[in-house]
């Protein structure tokens, strides 16, 4: 009988051994449920980036608009990110007729360059809006909180399902400057997963081609593309929108036009600072 037992110290090798593999197997199932994130080379866009715009109706001047990336990374689900804020002011008579003073704005991830968070703050004459989007990359939803016009109070959180990558439509501004035009035919489609209004939908941007444009700051080889509109009364078709973007390392918006039933509205750049590879203008 005493040749068959195992003597104390022998008890606590096996005990420990027992749970380090309990506790490997613990790890590993937990890791194996974690996102794996994607990685997006981006050498266009950094910390400190300002754009300013002038919008305009015709020669009539509308709103100011800037773009702008915070001085630091900020930290959101655990993961560093770039704060971008989008504001818009009216001006003039129209600042008369109907105010606007927005601030649209998303964190996003400076490795995935995707949103961990969205906010709009609205107030275009008597309208408001007060909304915040977080986006659970891991369970892959949306919750959607906005708040009460007059108590400023959050209501009941709404939860999307959202896709792998999804955008905001702050981000997505912001990830196709990432993209390498040199490596996309001329016509081709690019469709990105977004989120907006609480839902899910395939947005579509055709790249045109190539152009020289020039600009307050100067002139500048633009890369053109066409955001593609679904039928609506505001838009003269789908290929309502035309975007240029500088056709450079920074990828920097330059102008946008908007042809309308009432008009055509335009967004030119005026003011470029903090560039992260400089302004290389053509002259």
């Amino acid at each position: 009988m005493a040749n068959n037992l195992i003597p104390i110290g022998q008890h606590q090798n096996v005990a420990m051994k027992r749970y380090l593999l309990l506790l490997l197997l613990f790890f590993l199932v937990a890791f194996s449920k974690q996102i794996t994130y994607r990685q997006v080379e981006n050498h266009s866009f950094d910390v400190g980036e300002r754009l300013e715009y002038r919008v305009h109706y015709g020669l009539l001047n509308a709103a100011t608009a800037t773009m702008e990336i915070g001085e630091k990374v900020v930290y959101r689900n655990n993961r560093p990110c770039y704060k971008v804020d989008i504001y818009g002011r009216s001006v003039g008579v129209f600042d008369l007729i109907t105010r606007i003073n927005d601030n649209w704005g998303t964190y996003i991830d400076t490795a995935a360059i995707i949103p961990h968070g969205f906010y709009r703050i609205l107030e275009e004459g008597r309208y408001r809006k007060y909304e915040y989007v977080d986006f659970d990359h891991q369970k892959k939803e949306a919750i959607t909180t906005i708040l009460d016009k007059k108590t400023k109070e959050p209501r009941e959180p709404i939860i999307s399902s959202i896709p792998k990558n999804v955008q905001d439509m702050v981000s997505t501004y912001y990830y196709i400057r990432t993209l390498d035009y040199s490596q996309i035919p001329e016509g081709e489609i690019i469709t990105i997963d977004a989120f907006f209004d609480e839902e899910c939908y395939d947005f579509k941007i055709r790249y045109v081609g190539k152009e020289t444009i020039r600009t307050k700051v100067g002139k500048f080889r633009a890369i053109v593309l066409q955001p593609i509109l679904p039928k609506n009364g505001l838009f003269t078709g789908e290929d309502a929108i035309k975007v240029w973007i500088s056709d450079d390392t920074n990828k920097i918006p330059l102008k946008v036009k908007a042809s309308m039933f009432v008009g055509a509205i335009e967004i030119d750049i005026k003011r470029i600072a903090g560039a992260r590879n400089g302004v290389p203008v053509l002259e």
